[in-house]
């Protein structure tokens, strides 16, 4: 099977109809039409139902289209890594990044670095720890930042760079609510009230938190997205569980975070395939991002050295 045909195939999917795909590629349909009925026989499976003015992918053919349009990403990042290997300036860098207020560090390097190397292309992509990595085990990224311990034989295969400062759980809740006056929130105030967390968090940060005591929280819905919970939350339905800086919670907002208690904190981890063979670019990144976290930590220890 070609990448071409892919690509063919690919369109035809995209545009449902055989005349404006033909269009698209700049190929006689009657072309086209034979590549695909070529494709459908070299698989053994039809992926098409041609009707009058249009056409309808079968199962067999979605299942095509989403192996396809990774394999074209995964063609398409060859290509343009092997173009930017001579480029010191530039190139196309991958990340999948947890929502996390770490993600401002990265930021930060990404800003330096696109500085440095005008021809810089960042492509980046959001998602809990199971989304990510999935995606950067199929080569579909340079790195991911996940906000879970990389620790077990599920990580073996990655490596892995801590960054410095951990993220402070807590609940985001409306002003007005007789919880917002507290300092902090334990277990005993939220005991029965209906609650907002990401599945991956419900299932692996909370109850490290409540230990014993995690059946008698009562999870209402669970949101990927911080701001998505932080809606509902504002309109009443519940109290969200997140980290501090993820949401609006100025003045204007309407909403309060309050830590909780005892102290739960998450680390962000920047991960990558072992004996992955990065592009220049990504090298750049990541050397730059090392040298940043050693010279904070070489500021910190001289500021703790003058203070003694």
């Amino acid at each position: 099977m070609e990448i071409r045909t892919l690509r063919y195939f690919a369109a035809v999917a995209r545009e449902e109809n055989m005349t404006r795909a033909a269009a698209q590629l700049h190929v006689s349909q009657p072309t086209l039409s034979k590549q695909m009925k070529a494709l459908e026989h070299e698989l053994g499976h039809k992926l098409f139902v041609r009707r009058s003015f249009s056409i309808e992918l079968t199962e067999e053919g979605r299942l095509l289209r989403e192996r396809a349009d990774d394999l074209l990403r995964l063609a398409d990042r060859i290509e343009t890594d092997f173009l930017a290997l001579g480029d010191v300036t530039g190139g196309d860098l991958y990340l999948g990044l947890a929502e996390s207020f770490q993600v401002g560090l990265l930021a930060r390097q990404l800003k330096g670095l696109k500085q440095e190397c005008p021809g810089l292309r960042y492509h980046v992509t959001s998602g809990d720890t199971e989304q990510v990595t999935e995606k950067l085990d199929r080569g579909l990224l340079d790195f991911a930042a996940i906000v879970e311990e990389p620790d077990g034989e599920r990580f073996s295969r990655y490596e892995t760079l801590p960054l410095p400062v951990a993220d402070r759980w807590g609940v985001v809740l409306r002003r007005e609510d007789a919880l917002a006056r507290k300092e902090a929130v334990t277990v005993d105030d939220l005991a029965e009230v209906p609650l907002f967390c990401s599945e991956q968090s419900w299932a692996r940060d909370i109850p490290a938190w409540a230990g014993g005591r995690m059946g008698e929280l009562q999870l209402e819905g669970t949101f990927r997205l911080p701001y998505n919970g932080a809606v509902f939350a504002r309109e009443g339905l519940g109290y969200l569980l997140t980290f501090d800086r993820l949401v609006d919670t100025s003045e204007s907002s309407g909403l309060i975070f309050r830590p909780l208690e005892p102290a739960l904190e998450s680390r962000m981890y920047l991960i990558w395939r072992r004996r992955q063979a990065l592009s220049p670019i990504a090298e750049r990144f990541l050397d730059r991002l090392r040298a940043s976290l050693v010279d904070d930590a070489e500021s910190k220890g001289a500021g703790s050295d003058e203070s003694s």
